[in-house]
C-alpha cells in the first residue's frame, strides 16, 4: 500500500487558512528538551495547581518544576544507578508529583511507564515485569500493595508521593488528617527487601549529587523510546506500544496545528481526566505545557462534585473529557446554572461524543465540543474537528495535518466514499510497535500502515464519522448494528443517563441488541424497558430495536469514564454458557 487508498485528500480543503497543512520541522530532538526550553521562557508562570474536592490547593511555576524534576532526573540516574533507556513505572494520580516525576524520567534518558493507580497487584505485577522497570513512583494511598507486588518484580527501589504532595504546609496536613483519620485511606507501609523513599527524600538526594541532566538527554533523538504506554487490557493481555519522542513532538505539533486558532498562554485547562492516560498526556500536560498555559489538576473527578472547585475558582478556558464526564457535569445544578465564564472550546475523545449531549453543552456554555479521534498508537491524535466553520454533528472531524488515513474493506481493498471501512492510519504519530510482542505488531502495522480496527465512514468533504469498532457490530439476520447507532438513539431519551449497547445470541437471527441503561435521577418520566424500545422503534429501523433492555444502577467505565462494553459482553457470555 503506497497511497491513501483515497485518491486525493479532499479535508485539505477544511484546513482553510487556520490550519497549515503541511506540519513544520521539529524544534527539538527530544521531550526533555522542550521541557527545559518551556520552563526557561515561563519560568516564573503557574505552571500546575492540583485541587482536591474541599478546594484546597497547590501549585508550582514553571521554574519549580524545572528544577524539581532535573532533581529526580539525577535521583533516578546517579542513586538509583539507571542506564540510559531504563524503564521507570510511574503509578500516580492528577498531582503535583505526577509532571515532576514525568518530566525526570523524561530527562534522566529514561523510559516512562505509564500506570493506573487503581491496577489490582497482578496488573501490576504483569507490567512491571513486562515493562521491565527498574524503579516504581507509587501514591501512597495504595503503598498496601507492594508487599504483593514487588517480590515478584524486577522494581529495585519504590517511591511515595502523596495526592497533596508540595502544598503548603497547613493545606498539606488537613488534607492528610482527612485521609489518615475520616476516609483511613493512607495503609501502613510495608517492609520491602527494597529501599522505599519518600518524593522529597528523593529530590533531596538528587539535588544534594549537584549534577546537570542536560547531559543524559542531550543525545536523545527523535526515534528514541520516550514510553512504553500500556493498552489498558481492553482485548486481551495489557500490550506496551512503543512511542518515541519523535511520535510525541509530532502529535504536540498536529494538536496545536488544529487548536492554535483558540489557544493561548494565558489559558487555563482542566485536567480531569487522567495524565497517565494517552490522552491527557499529549493534549493536557505536553500541548498547554509547551505554550505556557496553566494545567488546573484534578486527583479523581467521581464524583463528578470533586472537579466543582476547580471549574469554580479558577479561569477555565480548556476542558478535555470524555462523553460521560461532558454528560455528568451537565446534570449538576452548579454547573448548569453557572458554566465557566471564560470557556473557549472543550475536546472530547476516549470514546463517542453523543450528539445529544454536544448539543446540550452548546446551549449550557455557549461553546462547542470539538470531537477528535486516537489511539494509544498513535500518541494518540488522529483526526480532530476543527475549532471555526460548520459544526459537523457526530463527526471525528478530519485527519490532522502530516496523516495520511484510509478506508479498506476485509480484504484491504479500498471502500467507496461514503461506505464503511476499516480506517488505517500513517503518520509520523504512530508507535514503533509492541513491546517484545512482535506478532502483534505484524496484526497491527502493515506496510507502515496502523490498522486501527476502528470501522468508519468519509464524506465528499473529508469528514469521518466512527460507526463502530469492528468487534463490536452486531450481525442480526445478516445485518450490521453498529451500538454507537443505537447508543445515540437511547440518549435522546430524557430519563436515560447513560447507555451501552451488546449483542446477545439469539436462536432466529443470529444475534439480538441489548440495550443497558441507567436511568437520569433528574428525569421527570419513568424508566421502562417497554418505554426504551417503544422511543428506539420511533428512530431506528426493526432490526436496530433493541430486542432486551437491562436497566442498571451504574455501567462499568474505565479510568477515564470510558463504558467497557466489554464487561458487559463478558456476562452475557456467562449468562449463556449458565443456560448451556
Amino acid at each position: 500500500m503506497t497511497s491513501t487508498r483515497l485518491g486525493d485528500r479532499p479535508w485539505l480543503a477544511a484546513y482553510g487558512a487556520e490550519i497549515e497543512s503541511e506540519l513544520p520541522a521539529p524544534r527539538f530532538d527530544n521531550l526533555a528538551a522542550l521541557v527545559k526550553d518551556a520552563c526557561t521562557r515561563f519560568a516564573d508562570r503557574l505552571a500546575f495547581t492540583c485541587v482536591v474536592p474541599n478546594g484546597m490547593n497547590g501549585s508550582l511555576t514553571f521554574a519549580q518544576v524545572d528544577a524539581m524534576s532535573d532533581a529526580f532526573a539525577a535521583f533516578l540516574r546517579h542513586d538509583c544507578g539507571l542506564k540510559p533507556g531504563a524503564r521507570v513505572a510511574v503509578q500516580l494520580p492528577n498531582g503535583l508529583p505526577y509532571p515532576v516525576v514525568a518530566f525526570g524520567v523524561l530527562k534522566a534518558g529514561c523510559v516512562l511507564v505509564n500506570t493506573n493507580p487503581l491496577y489490582t497487584p497482578s496488573e501490576m505485577v504483569h507490567q512491571f515485569n513486562d515493562s521491565g522497570a527498574e524503579v516504581l513512583v507509587i501514591v501512597d494511598m495504595f503503598a498496601d500493595k507492594l508487599a504483593q507486588v514487588i517480590p515478584q518484580t524486577g522494581i529495585r527501589t519504590v517511591v511515595l508521593a502523596g495526592v497533596p504532595e508540595f502544598f503548603p504546609r497547613i493545606p498539606q496536613t488537613v488534607v492528610r488528617g482527612v485521609q489518615k483519620v475520616w476516609s483511613r485511606s493512607l495503609p501502613p507501609v510495608p517492609k520491602l527487601e527494597v529501599p522505599v523513599l519518600r518524593i522529597t527524600q528523593a529530590l533531596a538526594k538528587g539535588r544534594s549529587d549537584k549534577i546537570d541532566p542536560q547531559q543524559w538527554w542531550d543525545w536523545l533523538k527523535s526515534d528514541d523510546l520516550a514510553m512504553l504506554q500500556y493498552t489498558g487490557g481492553t482485548t486481551g493481555v495489557a500490550k506496551g506500544a512503543m512511542l518515541t519522542h519523535g511520535n510525541i513532538l509530532a502529535n504536540l505539533a498536529q494538536v496545536q496545528a488544529m487548536g492554535r486558532s483558540h489557544m493561548a498562554g494565558e489559558d487555563c485547562v482542566l485536567t480531569a481526566l487522567p495524565l497517565y492516560h494517552i490522552f491527557a498526556f499529549t493534549a493536557n500536560l505536553m500541548t498547554f505545557f509547551e505554550i505556557g498555559a496553566r494545567n488546573i489538576l484534578v486527583p479523581s473527578p467521581r464524583p463528578v462534585q470533586n472537579i466543582q472547585r476547580a471549574i469554580e475558582n479558577y479561569p477555565i478556558t480548556w476542558i478535555t473529557g470524555v462523553n460521560t464526564l461532558f454528560n455528568g457535569l451537565m446534570n449538576e445544578e452548579w454547573f448548569s446554572a453557572f458554566p465557566p465564564r471564560k470557556l473557549r472550546a472543550a475536546i472530547a475523545g476516549g470514546t463517542a461524543l453523543h450528539g445529544a449531549v454536544a448539543r446540550r453543552w452548546e446551549d449550557i456554555t455557549g461553546t462547542r465540543i470539538a470531537e477528535g479521534y486516537g489511539l494509544t498508537e498513535s500518541s494518540p491524535l488522529v483526526s480532530f474537528n476543527p475549532l471555526t466553520g460548520k459544526v459537523r454533528p457526530d463527526s471525528i472531524g478530519i485527519p490532522v495535518p502530516g496523516t495520511e488515513i484510509a478506508l479498506v474493506d476485509d480484504d484491504d481493498a479500498p471502500v467507496p466514499l461514503g461506505q464503511p471501512g476499516e480506517l488505517i492510519v500513517k503518520g509520523p504519530q504512530v508507535m514503533q510497535g509492541y513491546w517484545q510482542r512482535p506478532d502483534d505488531t505484524a496484526q497491527t502495522l502493515k506496510n507502515g500502515w496502523l490498522y486501527t480496527g476502528d470501522v468508519a465512514v468519509m464524506d465528499e468533504d473529508g469528514y469521518l464519522k466512527i460507526v463502530d469498532r469492528k468487534k463490536d457490530l452486531v450481525i442480526v439476520s445478516g445485518f450490521n448494528v453498529y451500538p454507537n447507532e443505537v447508543e445515540d438513539a437511547l440518549a435522546k431519551l430524557d430519563t436515560v443517563l447513560e447507555a451501552a449497547v451488546v449483542g446477545v445470541p439469539d436462536m432466529h437471527t443470529g444475534e439480538a441488541v441489548r440495550a443497558y441503561v441507567v436511568r437520569n435521577p433528574d428525569s421527570v418520566g419513568e424508566l421502562t424497558p417497554d418505554a426504551v424500545i417503544a422511543h428506539c422503534k420511533t428512530l431506528l429501523t426493526g432490526y436496530k430495536v433493541p430486542r432486551s433492555v437491562i436497566i442498571r444502577d451504574e455501567l462499568p467505565k474505565s479510568p477515564i469514564g470510558k463504558i467497557l462494553r466489554k464487561d458487559l459482553k463478558a456476562e452475557v457470555r456467562a449468562e449463556f454458557a449458565a443456560k448451556g
